[in-house]
C-alpha cells in the first residue's frame, strides 16, 4: 500500500480519498478506523436516567459497561444507561477509552493506579475509587493505549 500526503492551503477542511483496485478487507478495515477517527470529535453521549436524557460530557465519563443486555455510563454522580452497543461505544471513543475486560470500558485519564496481583490478576483503581477486573486478554492493549511496558 502507498501513502500519499498532499498539503493544499487552499482547502478549507481536509479531504481523505482511497484509490484502491478493489474493495477487500484491508479496505473496510481502513475506513471504518477513518469513520471512528471522526465520530471521536463527539463531546458527549446521551445518558437515560428513567424518563430524562442527559447530555454526558465524555470527560466526565469513568467507565461504561454492559450488563445483562444493557449499556451503562458511570459517572461521579450517577450511573445512565445507553442507547447504545458497548462496541459502537469503543469504537466511537477509541481515543480516551479503552477496553479492559468482555464487558468494560474505561476512560484512561480518569485511571489513578494499576494494581498487578500474585496470580496474574491485575486491576485498574479510578479516580473515583472503583476498582475494574483488567482481564489479561486486554491488558497488553491497556498498557499500549497509556504508553507503558514494553511494545
Amino acid at each position: 500500500m502507498k501513502i500519499q500526503l498532499t498539503i493544499n492551503h487552499a482547502l478549507e477542511e481536509t479531504e481523505v480519498h482511497i484509490l484502491a483496485k478493489e474493495y477487500n478487507e484491508q479496505i473496510e478495515k481502513l475506513m471504518k478506523q477513518l469513520q471512528a477517527s471522526q465520530t471521536t470529535q463527539a463531546t458527549v453521549l446521551d445518558g437515560y436516567l428513567q424518563q430524562e436524557i442527559h447530555l454526558l460530557k465524555i470527560t466526565d465519563i469513568y467507565s461504561i459497561y454492559a450488563e445483562e443486555s444493557r449499556v451503562f455510563l458511570q459517572t461521579d454522580e450517577q450511573e445512565y444507561e445507553s442507547k447504545r452497543k458497548l462496541y459502537e461505544l469503543e469504537e466511537m471513543l477509541s481515543k480516551d477509552f479503552v477496553r479492559v475486560n468482555k464487558s468494560t470500558l474505561v476512560n484512561v485519564h480518569k485511571i489513578s493506579s494499576i494494581q498487578m496481583g500474585k496470580i496474574g490478576t491485575t486491576q485498574l483503581l479510578l479516580e473515583n475509587d472503583v476498582a475494574i477486573h483488567v482481564s489479561r486478554k486486554y491488558l497488553k492493549e491497556l498498557k499500549l493505549h497509556l504508553g507503558i511496558g514494553r511494545e
